[in-house]
């Protein structure tokens, strides 16, 4: 991450694989967060596009809700950031950590 820089990346790489820019982001008054647009922005603060202040504040999430959506996809992926399988995988997450 490119906190407290000046420069900035004019893109990063989307969950995708695709280019990703500013203008490419889920608007500011998002109500439905679908995985793809979650992963959007997490790519987006993990690759400087977006500070993590930044993003908090445009899309007014908590800093408790990124993290998750953060953590989800650092251990399985995009799909760990759908509503209905969250508790799957965080059982899942925590069963292999007792091995």
């Amino acid at each position: 991450m490119i906190e407290n820089q000046d420069i900035r990346p004019a893109q990063v790489i989307g969950p995708l694989g695709e280019p990703l820019t500013l203008e490419d982001l889920p608007s500011p008054d998002t109500k439905r967060w679908v995985v793809r647009r979650k992963a959007e922005v997490v790519a987006a603060v993990n690759g400087g596009l977006l500070t993590l202040d930044e993003a908090l504040e445009r899309y007014e999430l908590t800093l408790e809700e990124f993290a998750s959506w953060q953590r989800a996809v650092d251990r399985v992926g995009m799909r760990g950031l759908r509503v209905t399988k969250i508790q799957v995988y965080r059982d899942k997450y925590e069963r292999q950590l007792n091995f």
